[in-house]
């Protein structure tokens, strides 16, 4: 695009934006383009970024920078997204408009507006909206929609990307995020646009519009708390014997068995990290009959601007010092954490041998852990085997081991918790108990058809009481598991490039035969298809190891997820965990060289 046609373009959306705010910084960037010498060629360079492409819908919606211009979030693109849905349900399910669209936002900046601006146009286009009350974590939207018997969902939110970020995140009327073949068809309609000043926009308190109170809160309350039962509602049904086994347990405890009412003294240190799910999660807590949890008073409250943090994610080094500092103060037996969104959940457990004292769970023991404690407490299921737990191609195979020795289902999904919560789709008949994938998103049953991270607290909160009513700590129910299913040694490398699809074409054409002196014995490409949707991803299988390979869905990068499986023999767990990590020390640098050379 020359200067030129790129000046041509930015005119023309100008005169289309109905942003004011996004209007005014337009115009001055086009009136820096005009100056000489750098400045005018940085303005140049910013519009040929912004005009470089269009946001479009992704990871069930669409995600990017605020700021003027198609490849950001803004006012304009979040018109023409609404527009391409509404046109979407019209055409492919017409009794939508009756049944409604569910809108919530969070706290990021400008959430509230976007959310007035998609309320106006579905409104206009004949459509009922409900409007959650304020600021709100996903989870509740997710909750909503099939509570409300909608249509769809829309949720603004950027979940924990960087401050500047914003996003519109879709449901479908199943309460779980969009899949192929509505996104692309959502991309075709919003092609087919013309100007976005066309489009007619219902009154913010026309007769299409409910505002919605706090009885979808409690709705959500009480359903998480029906499906994750405290020590307030008569808890789980006594436990297997397996649960008394282990290491570092007491072995002969009897099983937990709390009276009504009861509390099971654990003391839990709670952040929100600036976010919106900290009301949800507190009254969770305390509703289900456990102690109230500490709250990290600095970042109690939302605030978009995430003063405390360096990254609002809480996967990210950092996140959780302030909440580890207050734990070791408190002499806490737990700290959880929610990110800005409320959809996932952090972990971190006491460990005199961590640094500072405290460990984070990764995403796979917490999916590990929870899924062997809800198998076990659903055992007395009247069809046990019915029962269903999935995990993503990317997470760690523990999983699989666990279900396959309690006979239940299991199924591999691709990335994404619109993959998970449709796992039963493969296995007609089943009953979801348990999804996770390793970026700290876990599903608890199916009353939140995608991550809740308050739901999930709850049933750590519940295996956390048990394994301490046992004489144990989760470190103990993660050393036992890794005793009866083998050393699960995991690893993940992360590569920038602004070639993916290029990398992982030249990875077909030529496949690795060996990695860390290792046999490749397998590769599975799962961009051919197969069980599982078309794909970008590779699966590398070595013996007791492998590595998956696939593209960011969000940001111009490779991921390489490794896992290395050492079983436990007489030696020990602590001699499998050192066998684990020299296996995985080659297996790691070789996949370095890979990508490296592929890059």
């Amino acid at each position: 695009m020359t200067p030129g046609e790129l000046i041509q373009r930015a005119r023309a959306w100008l005169a289309d934006d109905p942003g004011p705010a996004d209007r005014a910084e337009l115009a001055g960037l086009l009136a820096a383009a005009g100056q000489p010498g750098a400045p005018g060629q940085a303005a140049l360079a910013e519009l040929a970024d912004r005009f470089a492409g269009r946001l479009e819908f992704g990871t069930a919606g669409l995600r990017g920078a605020m700021g003027a211009g198609p490849n950001r979030m803004n006012r304009a693109v979040v018109r023409a997204a609404t527009m391409g849905l509404a046109r979407w349900l019209h055409e492919y399910w017409p009794t939508a408009a009756q049944a409604g669209v569910v809108l919530g936002w969070d706290a990021r900046h400008r959430s509230a507006e976007f959310a007035e601006e998609a309320a106006g146009v579905l409104t206009g286009s004949g459509i009922r909206v409900h409007l959650l009350p304020g600021r709100s974590p996903t989870p509740l939207l997710a909750f909503a929609v099939r509570h409300l018997s909608a249509g769809a969902g829309v949720m603004i939110t950027a979940s924990h990307n960087p401050p500047e970020d914003n996003g519109y995140k879709l449901y479908l009327g199943d309460g779980a995020q969009i899949v192929p073949p509505v996104d692309a068809q959502i991309e075709a309609a919003i092609r087919e646009l013309g100007p976005l000043s066309d489009a007619v926009l219902g009154p913010p308190d026309g007769p299409l519009v409910t505002r919605h109170s706090n009885e979808i809160a409690e709705a959500y309350l009480g359903a998480i708390l029906d499906e994750v039962p405290g020590p307030a509602r008569g808890g789980w049904p006594p436990l297997g014997a397996e649960w008394q086994s282990g290491a570092g347990g007491s072995g002969g405890s009897p099983p937990w068995k709390q009276s009504r009412g009861s509390s099971p003294g654990i003391s839990t240190v709670y952040t929100p990290l600036h976010g919106v799910a900290g009301p949800l999660m507190v009254q969770a807590i305390e509703r289900a009959g456990y102690p109230a949890p500490h709250v990290v008073a600095a970042q109690a409250e939302p605030d978009p601007d995430f003063p405390t943090l360096s990254f609002p994610n809480p996967e990210e080094p950092g996140a959780l010092d302030l909440a580890l500092a207050e734990a070791g103060r408190r002499g806490a037996d737990l700290v959880l954490a929610s990110d800005p969104d409320g959809d996932r959940l952090a972990v971190a457990v006491p460990d005199p041998a961590a640094d500072h004292g405290w460990r984070m769970l990764t995403g796979d023991q917490v999916g590990a852990l929870l899924g062997a404690f809800l198998l076990d407490v659903t055992a007395g299921d009247p069809d046990p085997q019915r029962r269903l737990v999935a995990s993503t191609v990317v997470s760690s195979e523990m999983l699989a081991g666990i279900a396959a020795a309690a006979s239940v289902r299991y199924a591999e999904t691709l990335t994404g918790f619109k993959w998970i919560v449709r796992a039963g789709e493969q296995h007609p008949g089943s009953r979801f108990v348990f999804g996770y994938e390793e970026a700290l998103g876990y599903a608890v049953g199916d009353v939140v058809r995608d991550k809740d991270g308050i739901s999930a607290a709850l049933a750590l909160l519940s295996l956390a009481s048990r394994a301490r009513a046992a004489g144990q700590s989760l470190l103990d129910r993660w050393d036992a598991l890794e005793v009866t299913h083998g050393v699960h040694l995991r690893a993940q490398l992360t590569v920038g490039t602004r070639v993916p699809g290029e990398i992982m074409a030249g990875l077909r054409a030529a496949p690795p035969t060996e990695l860390g002196g290792q046999p490749v014995l397998d590769v599975t490409d799962l961009g051919r298809g197969g069980p599982l949707p078309p794909s970008d991803v590779l699966i590398f299988r070595l013996l007791g190891s492998r590595l998956v390979v696939r593209p960011s869905g969000t940001e111009p990068k490779l991921k390489c997820y490794l896992e290395v499986v050492e079983p436990v023999a007489e030696a020990g767990l602590v001699a499998a965990r050192r066998r684990a990590a020299i296996r995985m020390a080659p297996l790691r640098a070789a996949a370095a060289t890979l990508l490296g050379r592929a890059r």
